[in-house]
């Protein structure tokens, strides 16, 4: 095998088959993972780990890039708020290993690309906070189903150089989204016709830090993931 290998944040949650029942379980839609295959990675699911909260290097070491999956509610508590009525079940363990793994990426210059609870992720790493439920007419209108809508990104923006376009029709399902920008970051893209922050980014930099509030790895023809491994290959020494 070969190319960039890139680490997909696992989701923690309860699942169910055959004879088990409730059984805690880490994982990823295959969706990503074919994503990043397609694009010539090596797609590797990272499930938390507490050991790396300290110290984040030794798993950031095995990989190339970083990509910061969709997923539960994040823990208000990570951002200093306490938890509205609406936002659901949270995983405090998987915040904490994802915020680490990302200020230790951001650090090495490694190409971190969020997505939907990733770009949420990669606001909160950066200090900044959630608008913990939406209006769900735009952009979750049925549970367990993407809702279309179009986003505006800024022109020259990594945002827009990734996708290859300015104005495109994205595959939306969240009821969370960026309320204070974190520090540093520039908010890049917007929902239409509500304006809601869809794509955040660390400007002025040489290397790879978006996170897109849509699901990019729903739509085979989309090129975020695929410019994520490319970047992740630039980055690759001989």
């Amino acid at each position: 095998m070969s190319g960039p290998a890139v680490g997909i944040c696992a989701a923690t949650e309860l699942a169910s088959w055959t004879v088990w029942r409730e059984v805690e379980v880490t994982m990823a839609p295959r969706s990503y993972s074919r994503a990043v295959q397609r694009a010539g990675g090596i797609a590797l699911v990272l499930p938390p780990d507490e050991m790396a909260v300290a110290d984040p290097a030794p798993v950031l070491e095995r990989i190339d890039a970083l990509l910061l999956a969709g997923g539960s509610d994040i823990d208000p508590g990570t951002y200093g708020a306490e938890p509205a009525p609406e936002t659901g079940t949270t995983w405090p363990e998987r915040d904490a290993f994802e915020v680490a793994l990302t200020r230790g990426a951001i650090e090495r210059g490694m190409p971190v690309l969020g997505i939907c609870r990733g770009m949420q992720m990669l606001n909160v790493a950066f200090g900044g906070t959630l608008d913990q439920h939406l209006d769900e007419a735009m952009h979750l209108h049925t549970w367990g189903a993407f809702s279309d809508h179009d986003v505006r990104l800024e022109h020259g923006s990594l945002a827009a150089r990734a996708t290859g376009a300015e104005h495109l029709a994205v595959k939306s399902h969240h009821h969370q989204g960026v309320d204070r920008i974190g520090d540093g970051l520039q908010v890049t893209g917007w929902a239409l016709p509500d304006q809601l922050p869809e794509a955040i980014e660390l400007p002025g930099r040489d290397a790879f830090a978006l996170g897109v509030l849509w699901h990019p790895e729903e739509d085979v023809k989309s090129a975020v993931i695929g410019s994520l491994v490319e970047a992740a290959g630039a980055g690759v020494k001989s």
